[in-house]
């Protein structure tokens, strides 16, 4: 797909989205791809996602930044999309450049992305706390939700006040009016007088940064420059596709890269959905091949499921295709990048959800209504395991048998071929399939 532009190759354009319930893995197949681009762009959600990549022996877990950060060549965007906690982006700048990574004129933050402030954090936590027990979405806490709030409202703060002497009256005038309707809502507000400091100090580190990045990602495309759109959580938590009302609050789905980052739709070449070998999710709500048995716990144990960003144990299941051909579907998904693979070691037999029961209807999309799609009950294939480890494969055809033949399936079961296979932690790990799709 790559064409020539102004006398050199014109690189691609990528949305990189999660195809599950999010947590796939995404920041390491987004570092193992960013090595072929200029720019990789985060375009939503906010500090309730958490990326992991791991290199070099080391662990980093990232909120806000573009997993891209790590590849000194690339520079990064945090996109008008995405609601930026400017204490905690501030804290994570500060993380990543003491690992020696510089984030000065690599590093840019949209002026049209909208500011999480501690009020939004209090009236997240109050809410959640006054919901009752089967209401609660299980949100992160972090104020994500309230800040979309008032970005719909039309009374949120945005970043290119960062840069205005006034910003300070800005929060306080916004202050005033949440600790109002956190009293509504019989509630304590939250005091001003103790994060005036830290936010006056990250305002001051963080106004450098902010920049017309929707100027900078066209000026990078008319450039021939290659980018890679980095969404958060997954298409299941998307607001109008995901299982409601138990998602974010923005558009996970590959349709919010455009609109969370300026750049239009028919610069997009591709879309790579990122799936685990098997299914997890965060929070409470449906999910149909959940395993509250001993292979459940194995699955959260060897693969080390715990919340990059809360630390919760997730909740684990056999892999979902119904799921997944909705992901394919709404995302226009183009290759599949599938992880943790390794993870499934050891299981026999291994099971594939192919439909819902519910109801006595068999039902083989994903249901609008969450309470109906709580009540659907999975329809499994078995498949047979294999034993050993697959951790130092670097080519397909290294893989078992009953492994190639598992993968093959997912790619029948989604009409999707796999591009990239994660078998480990590491980067060097992440097998490369070329040309796409599993041989049998």
């Amino acid at each position: 797909m790559n064409e020539l532009h102004l006398g050199r190759v014109r690189k691609l354009r990528t949305v990189l989205v999660g195809a599950q319930w999010g947590d796939e893995g995404k920041g390491k197949i987004i570092d193992v791809l960013s090595d072929d681009v200029d720019w990789v762009v985060r375009y939503q959600g906010g500090a309730n996602a958490g990326h992991t990549v791991e290199f070099g022996g080391r662990r980093f877990v990232l909120h806000l930044i573009p997993s891209g950060i790590f590849r000194l060549s690339t520079r990064c965007v945090i996109g008008n999309g995405v609601v930026v906690d400017p204490l905690a982006l501030h804290q994570e700048i500060q993380e990543v450049q003491a690992t020696g990574i510089p984030v000065q004129g690599r590093l840019f933050l949209s002026d049209r992305a909208h500011l999480v402030l501690p009020y939004h954090r209090a009236f997240d936590a109050g809410r959640e706390r006054m919901l009752a027990e089967g209401e609660r979405i299980g949100t992160t806490q972090r104020g994500i939700g309230p800040a979309y709030m008032d970005k719909a409202m039309r009374t949120g703060i945005r970043a290119c006040a960062l840069c205005q002497p006034d910003f300070l009256e800005q929060v306080r005038v916004r202050w005033e009016e949440s600790a109002d309707r956190l009293r509504r809502f019989g509630l304590d507000p939250v005091g001003m007088d103790s994060w005036v400091e830290p936010l006056t100090q990250a305002a001051r580190a963080l106004a450098p940064l902010v920049a017309d990045t929707a100027t900078l990602l066209n000026d990078a495309i008319a450039r021939g420059e290659g980018i890679l759109f980095e969404g958060a959580q997954g298409t299941m938590l998307d607001v109008d596709f995901g299982s409601y009302p138990f998602v974010t609050s923005s558009n996970a789905t590959a349709g919010g890269a455009c609109v969370g980052s300026g750049v239009p739709p028919h610069r997009i070449d591709r879309v790579i959905g990122v799936l685990k070998a098997y299914t997890t999710r965060v929070g409470e709500g449906p999910f149909p091949t959940e395993l509250v048995n001993d292979i459940g716990q194995r699955l959260r144990e060897v693969g080390r499921e715990y919340g990059a960003t809360t630390g919760r144990p997730r909740r684990c299941g056999w892999f979902d295709a119904v799921v997944a051909r909705h992901a394919a579907r709404i995302n226009g998904v183009d290759l599949w990048a599938v992880t943790k693979l390794d993870v499934l070691e050891g299981l026999d037999p291994i099971r594939i959800c192919v439909a819902y029961e519910c109801d006595g209807e068999r039902v083989h999309t994903v249901p609008a209504d969450s309470r109906w799609m709580a009540r659907c009950r999975p329809v499994y294939e078995e498949w047979p395991g294999w034993r050993g480890s697959i951790r130092e494969v670097r080519n397909v055809s290294e893989l078992p048998n009953a492994a190639r033949r598992y993968l093959r399936r997912i790619e029948e079961l989604t009409g999707v071929p796999i591009g990239w296979l994660s078998v480990g932690p590491g980067r060097e790990a992440t097998v490369p399939l070329d040309p796409p799709g599993i041989g049998l």
